[in-house]
């Protein structure tokens, strides 16, 4: 445990409570939070998840745009939701992807759990990119992200960040319910 993993679990706390509730808030925490987390994920060889920082770092700032012009024309932040071809498509997608992530971690790396670390990585970027767009899909999704990391970092020793996702499982549940009752 050290003080840069306690101040990113700090800001984590606070961005996914602002996302739950919609607030656009909730991106500079997340800037400052995947910051932090690709250091902490690199010194641990976990890859997968050192690279899905940067990635995060970049739809961050497409979500934080796209959030504000949505904000901008109703005055909130809109929640919508796939048809079905279109969360099938999505699910293949994400599961070839998965499969050739892992394979590619596996191949190229020394990483500590590239099949694991890799599925939570692909998981999360569907994730991030359906929250991105304001898709309430993207909270079963972080549903599935936080009951595979929580043992993957408690394998790692990443105790703060073990229990950090604990508490985003919750947050995810509760952003679920939520963006479910404000669906357009």
């Amino acid at each position: 445990m050290s003080p840069i993993e306690a101040v990113a679990t700090l800001l984590g706390i606070a961005n996914v409570t602002l996302v739950v509730r919609r607030s656009l808030w909730n991106y500079p925490f997340a800037l400052a939070m995947v910051s932090l987390y690709a250091w902490i994920f690199l010194r641990e060889r976990l890859y997968s998840d050192a690279l899905l920082q940067g990635f995060y770092f970049v739809v961050n700032g497409y979500g934080w745009w796209n959030w504000r012009q949505a904000k901008a024309s109703s005055g909130e932040v809109p929640v919508t939701r796939l048809g079905a071809r279109a969360r099938l498509i999505w699910g293949i997608g994400m599961a070839l992807a998965a499969l050739a992530w892992g394979a590619l971690m596996y191949r190229v790396t020394d990483a500590a759990y590239p099949w694991w670390d890799g599925t939570i990585a692909v998981i999360s970027i569907t994730a991030q990119l359906l929250q991105s767009r304001r898709a309430w899909e993207c909270w079963p999704l972080w549903i599935a992200v936080d009951l595979l990391a929580i043992p993957l970092f408690a394998v790692k020793g990443l105790w703060l960040t073990a229990g950090l996702y604990c508490l985003f499982l919750a947050l995810s549940v509760w952003g679920a319910i939520d963006w479910n009752r404000a669906r357009a």
